[in-house]
């Protein structure tokens, strides 16, 4: 199953909860494949030997037509990562955004899976609408909207709400979505109101599960690192597992092993 992971407002923990979900599936035993659809790159760079050639990136599929098996690199304690490149800034230049480059993604994976054994895809986008993430949702089957518990992030989910609205009768089905609150203070009264909130106007679709703000969460991408190797024993390392747990129940992720 594939996993998207989008906000069009930076800060919010993307990049991080695509790092440490993978992390929690690979010790649950089901290791992914990681796609780092974002042209910052930072994903890669936590991997620690990101591509200093486009033609080793996920730029060479949108640009060269290589099959994303060849771009993929082994990530130890994670899984497998096809990683970002700089020049990925130019794909929405490039193609523009005709049907056929917004379901490349997709098709490209729909090529991946039939080509070997199924394992969870977690996409880690970029924060604004173009190209690449709109090339995520239309592959993704569940997207995870990170909130972080402040006023403008709440703002910043509603316009990806309202941007679904408009997608969905193009793609012609509902993308089923997830809003997870994150960098989440227990101690202040704004977090419980952001989640308040969310749970009123989104209802279900908000996660009970929610990412704490955490010295561990914050620390282990500076040192290569997911939450789990940095500190297994952290409050972060446990809201993480708690959210694969989560996903697995709801049936957006399948029981991993």
């Amino acid at each position: 199953m594939r996993i998207a992971i989008f906000n069009q407002k930076g800060g919010v923990g993307k990049t991080t909860t695509a790092l440490n979900l993978g992390a929690a599936l690979h010790r649950a035993g089901s290791p992914p494949l990681l796609i780092d659809l974002d042209p910052q790159g930072h994903l890669s760079s936590i991997h620690g030997q990101p591509p200093l050639e486009a033609g080793h990136s996920l730029y060479a599929f949108y640009q060269d037509g290589r099959p994303l098996h060849e771009l993929e690199l082994e990530w130890t304690h994670i899984g497998r990562l096809i990683p970002a490149h700089q020049q990925l800034i130019k794909v929405d230049s490039i193609f523009g955004k005709g049907p056929a480059v917004l379901n490349k993604l997709r098709s490209g994976l729909d090529t991946l899976d039939d080509s070997q054994e199924s394992r969870p895809c977690i996409i880690d986008c970029c924060p604004y609408i173009g190209v690449l993430a709109l090339n995520a949702i239309f592959a993704c089957d569940c997207l995870i909207i990170p909130v972080s518990t402040d006023y403008l992030s709440l703002q910043a989910a509603e316009h990806i709400t309202r941007t679904l609205q408009v997608l969905e009768p193009v793609m012609k089905r509902r993308v089923e979505r997830r809003y997870l609150l994150t960098r989440f203070d227990r101690r202040r009264r704004m977090s419980d109101d952001i989640r308040n909130r969310l749970r009123e106007r989104y209802g279900d679709d908000l996660l009970d599960a929610v990412i704490s703000e955490n010295v561990a969460v914050a620390e282990s991408p500076s040192l290569n690192q997911d939450v789990f190797r940095h500190n297994a024993a952290s409050p972060g390392a446990v809201d993480y597992r708690k959210l694969l747990e989560e996903l697995v129940e709801r049936g957006d992720l399948r029981q991993p092993g």
